[in-house]
């Protein structure tokens, strides 16, 4: 095997493990609204059991909903009411030899009047979380007790529901990583003070759950082994509070790091690389006995069989790898490691969450909707269908993959010389890698399931029509839009395709771009670092607002380290021959900005140059992705998916359906 460190059989206490991986707990959103199971839950959890993984740990569920809650529709189990339910999750995850855990949670000062109903939040100590902004009210020794007592009734119902262990939640700034915190924890009382008193809280917990469910049953940490706050858990404090659980009775730790002060170390966005955090386990490793659990944006098979095979960690999770690819670990174990799906680590989960939408991703459209989508519908033997796709970014293969699977046969033109359309034009080496890895998927597909691509293709409409198509997608992209102000069209003023596509090279120039998003981002960057003399203008785009706010400040502190001179909080009036008007958003002031050239990066907006003559002549066409409106990766998947999907519902031959 390949693989034999991934695919060793693993142990946390007593309870084995069919293979090294591990679903970490990720918030979802679909949850009932009181907090209940539902059966796009279960369809969601069982997807990831079906796809090999040997161990799942089930999203922060709630102890306390009066005033622990952290999400919008959290999980819960602070009833016997919600045991069922947490029953069939169990069951649903069983059936297919995985083994599941539940992570037992309460948010403390991470969580927000709005989500408990007006009440004022609780933590150790009245020290506001600075990104939630609302000072909590220090619980009373009572409630710490009781607090306690809540944890240890969550982790007895675990087990009465089938559960095969718990997962503490002491991590992430949430109410238990606030006691150990000396930033957090100011109390007086034996909850506060020494490292001792710190540690009493979770000790109580870990007590009362070892003495009501046995000390055989299970009992695992995510812990914090560094805030990335001033003041906060350091990794050598962080080493002290993983060498004190031991002694403890847990029976494994699950490393991590970051609170919602420091966000981005939690939830990385595309500027990290891949396993930038396995260090911290691999310190822990050194200091204790019991299992250690990795992760962070790990993704390839041989990164995760490394970590096991050099002793850095015992398991490795798996986290938004899974949402990208339930079936990540099948493929690994039998060989087919260029079919996996990987995540890009685009923030689109984050963002959906966040929203109060239920979790989405970008590239999977299935995500969240596996009850939605649960089976293809295949064409029958004696039907011969043949679709057309125009277009080879992201939208048109993934396209032309579904309908490949549901037994079309699909050609597909692209008029370039590459695939994957927009993905090319990523420039920062960390990101270009992730979007390489989801070209290169789409591209693998292409060849697996024998799509006809013709490259190098402009297709015409006499060319579709000689195909005698069934249907025909047009998934032809977008071109850089332009500020519509007087100017735009001159010389000088060049579009970021232009640079990045080497069309056009400044060296030693003085340059002014405008826009926003990562790849504008990028270009700034590289036309930096190419020695020229560059103004950054800021102007809001749909790009920028998928970027979060930890992401933006990342990305401009990068570009002042190349010496760019940014501007923020304003919008282009005029563009001149020599200078570009700026104006200030509040103060409406003016600036004139010297430039000899102007690149805009600001999106897209739909080219679409075909579907009107197509029309006139074939019935059942499609438009997607850009070419549609749309402007972003996950627009463009899902809408491709969809549409694939659905085709036979779509098309407009079908028999007149009459309602009765």
């Amino acid at each position: 095997m390949q693989y034999p460190n991934i695919f060793k059989e693993g142990k946390i206490g007593n309870l084995k493990l069919k293979n090294r991986i591990v679903m970490p707990p990720m918030g979802t959103n679909l949850a009932g609204p009181e907090g209940e199971v539902t059966d796009q839950l279960l369809a969601y959890y069982e997807e990831r059991a079906k796809g090999g993984t040997g161990l799942i740990i089930v999203e922060f569920t709630c102890i306390d909903y009066e005033y622990g809650k952290g999400f919008v529709r959290q999980l819960r189990l602070d009833d016997d009411r919600f045991i069922p339910g947490i029953n069939a999750l169990a069951n649903s995850v069983h059936n297919y030899g995985a083994k599941v855990f539940v992570q037992i949670h309460h948010a403390g000062r991470q969580s927000n009047s709005l989500l408990i109903g007006g009440k004022q939040i609780v933590a150790p100590s009245r020290i506001a979380c600075a990104t939630v902004g609302e000072e909590p009210r220090e619980l009373s020794t009572a409630e710490v007790k009781e607090l306690v007592n809540k944890f240890v009734q969550t982790a007895i119902r675990c087990k009465q529901a089938g559960i095969d262990g718990v997962e503490v939640h002491a991590a992430h700034g949430y109410l238990i990583n606030q006691f150990l915190s000396p930033e957090a924890n100011f109390r007086t009382d034996e909850y506060g003070g020494s490292f001792r008193n710190r540690m009493r809280f979770i000790e109580e917990i870990i007590a009362g759950i070892k003495e009501k469910c046995g000390d055989d049953y299970p009992v695992t940490v995510r812990i914090n082994v560094d805030d990335f706050t001033k003041g906060g858990i350091d990794l050598q404090l962080g080493k002290d509070i993983c060498r004190y659980l031991e002694k403890l009775g847990v029976d494994g730790l699950h490393v991590s790091c970051g609170t919602y002060d420091s966000m981005d170390r939690i939830i990385e966005s595309p500027l990290f690389e891949q396993g930038w955090r396995v260090y911290l386990a691999e310190e822990i490793k050194k200091d204790v006995t019991i299992p250690v659990i990795t992760v962070g944006s790990i993704r390839e098979p041989q990164f995760v069989e490394n970590i096991l095979a050099e002793g850095k960690a015992d398991f490795v999770a798996i986290g938004r790898g899974l949402i990208a690819d339930p079936e990540w670990v099948n493929k690994t174990m039998e060989g087919r490691e260029t079919e996996i799906r990987k995540c890009i680590n685009c923030l689109h989960c984050l963002h959906s969450v966040t929203g109060n939408a239920h979790i989405l991703c970008s590239i999977n459209a299935r995500a969240g909707r596996e009850l939605e989508f649960k089976e293809m519908k295949h064409l029958s033997s004696d039907e011969k269908r043949h679709v057309v796709i125009v277009g080879g970014g992201p939208g048109g293969m993934e396209a032309a993959r579904n309908l490949s699977l549901k037994g079309y046969d699909v050609t597909l033109f692209e008029k370039g010389s590459q695939l994957g359309g927009q993905l090319h034009l990523v420039t920062d080496p960390t990101y270009k890698e992730k979007m390489t890895w989801h070209i290169q998927y789409l591209e693998h597909e292409m060849k697996r399931l024998k799509i006809d691509v013709r490259m190098n293709t402009e297709a015409t409409v006499e060319e579709i029509k000689s195909i005698q198509p069934y249907a025909v997608f047009l998934a032809t992209g977008g071109r850089p839009k332009l500020p519509q102000v007087e100017g735009h069209d001159l010389d000088h003023v060049y579009t970021y395709e232009e640079v990045k596509l080497q069309e056009k090279v400044f060296t030693n120039n003085k340059v002014t771009v405008v826009g926003s998003g990562m790849i504008c981002h990028g270009t700034t960057r590289r036309l930096a670092e190419a020695g020229n003399e560059v103004t950054y203008v800021e102007i809001p785009t749909k790009a920028s607002k998928r970027i979060g706010a930890e992401t933006r400040l990342r990305l401009l502190n990068k570009l002042r380290s190349v010496n760019v001179n940014i501007i923020t909080g304003h919008q282009v009036v005029k563009i001149l021959s020599d200078r570009i008007i700026v104006e200030d958003l509040v103060s409406r002031k003016r600036t004139e900005l010297e430039t000899e050239f102007i690149v805009v990066a600001m999106g897209v907006e739909a080219y679409n140059p075909l579907e009107e003559t197509v029309r006139e002549q074939i019935e059942n066409v499609f438009v997607l992705g850009d070419a549609a409106g749309y402007a972003s990766l996950g627009d463009a998947t899902r809408d491709a998916f969809e549409k694939a999907y659905f085709l036979e519902s779509l098309v407009t031959d079908r028999e007149e359906v009459v309602s009765i």
